[in-house]
């Protein structure tokens, strides 16, 4: 189901093909499925067992934009012209998900154990915001425990950090004119839309460490530099290390987007896109899973693993595969093709941090997060290196031995309910000093087919 799923990747909310395989997967391995969950029609759950506890299982399947490459090759190589391609490797995350889930199904079956396990089939991860969505439509509420995982160049338990993220789409509205006859009478929106970003970029420096602004023009008014543009607009991208810095920093930007207007002459209107929250980590859980990884060892590549990693690393630079051992706080081994280690829990902090909709599930309930090699070490996500490696016999190794870590995670915690109940009061001592607010205003609907 991974190579079927990357043979047709497909963007955030339109993954109809993709979501259609895991649901077809789901009836043939008899869980009750549920489609369209939360109104999202390429979202879709699956639950077996009967009473007892609910274990979520996350899967995604969405791909990204102008990744397209052929598999199993070395060098970049498109397969069509800008096309989409699995950059990230959600064809191995929803597929191993939906692995564990089975297991974990068969197992309940066989032992006669009381509980349930379901299958959170997954869409638009990337900025899409898909389980936020969800969360806030209450598709978790009753679950007591969500575990998940992510492709990577290495082996560890997640340090669940990571960036609360909005996405506003900021349109001004001015008023056209001719720009050499009587420019007085136009208003520019573009003016407004510049005027802005050269307000955010002053707010940089004054932003706490580690919180982001990003940036892209969605409609720049038009190609005729003689007319005075009347409309345009630009997404923002804001992020901070959690909920409470990204709501200031939102209200920051709205200020300023008002104060271009003022300058401009123009109006502004904004409309969130999407909404993402920081990860929150669960220790219980963390610990728990470090220890299922731990007994089962490092994904067991052999040598033709390793001569295929080996020549996508000529692509790669001293550089990238540094990265990958310095965000371990490990010193770099520059001839070791493939991870084939388990990094420790306690490790230092060394930054760098991204943004997933995982994180609103962790506010939900307590959730636990692995990273599984499937690539060679000093791959980046969202690379054409990573696509070229995403149906190689490394991948579905690594994405077997993800899918055991899960299993074995939601096993221990099926048979220690004292585990579920730690955590569980973990994660409510987090909410007491730190309550959920969901970062998407009420009344938003998902992006779907936007």
């Amino acid at each position: 189901m991974a190579d079927r799923v990357f043979d047709t990747p497909e963007l955030a909310y339109g993954e109809v093909q993709s979501c259609a395989a895991h649901t077809q997967m789901l009836r043939e391995q008899g869980f009750r499925v549920t489609e369209s969950v939360a109104d999202i029609p390429t979202a879709v759950m699956g639950e077996a067992g009967e009473g007892g506890p609910i274990i979520a299982i996350l899967g995604e399947y969405d791909a990204l934009p102008s990744l397209s490459q052929e598999a199993g090759l070395a060098e970049p190589k498109q397969i069509a012209e800008h096309g989409f391609g699995h950059g990230c490797g959600h064809n191995l995350l929803g597929s191993a998900a939906l692995s564990a889930a089975t297991a974990v199904k068969d197992w309940l079956e066989a032992e006669g154990i009381s509980g349930r396990v379901r299958y959170y089939g997954c869409p638009a991860e990337e900025g899409g915001a898909a389980k936020t969505y969800m969360v806030r439509d209450g598709q978790f509420d009753d679950v007591d425990i969500a575990i998940t995982w992510h492709p990577a160049s290495f082996n560890a338990v997640d340090d669940m950090r990571s960036l609360a993220n909005t996405r506003i789409d900021f349109t001004f509205h001015g008023k056209a004119a001719h720009a050499a006859v009587a420019p007085e009478l136009g208003r520019s929106a573009l003016d407004a839309i510049e005027l802005m970003n050269i307000g955010v970029n002053y707010m940089r420096e004054h932003m706490p460490d580690g919180s982001r602004i990003h940036y892209a023009y969605l409609d720049a008014g038009g190609i005729a530099p003689n007319v005075v543009q009347s409309k345009a607009t630009v997404r923002h991208l804001i992020r901070s290390p959690s909920l409470q810095g990204l709501a200031s920093l939102v209200e920051r930007v709205r200020a300023i987007a008002d104060g271009a207007a003022l300058m401009s002459g123009t109006s502004v209107t904004s409309k969130v896109f999407s909404a993402v929250s920081n990860l929150t980590r669960n220790r219980p859980l963390s610990e728990a899973m470090q220890a299922e990884f731990e007994a089962l060892g490092p994904v067991p590549f052999d040598a033709d693993d390793a001569a295929f990693a080996t020549r996508i690393r000529e692509s790669l630079s001293r550089e990238d595969i540094a990265d990958t051992f310095e965000r371990l706080a490990m010193k770099p081994d520059y001839d070791k093709p493939l991870c084939d280690f388990i990094a420790p829990l306690d490790r230092p902090f060394m930054g760098g941090m991204g943004s997933t909709d995982v994180g609103d599930v962790s506010w939900a309930v307590p959730t636990v997060q692995a990273r599984v090699a499937t690539c060679a070490v000093g791959t980046a996500l969202h690379s054409w290196q990573q696509t070229a490696q995403g149906k190689a016999p490394a991948a579905h190794k690594g994405m077997l031995h993800a899918s055991k870590v899960m299993a074995a995670t939601a096993r221990a915690a099926l048979l220690d309910g004292s585990l579920i109940a730690v955590a569980k009061q973990a994660h409510a001592d987090h909410l007491a000093e730190y309550p959920y607010v969901c970062p998407i205003p009420a009344g938003t609907t998902p992006p779907i087919g936007k």
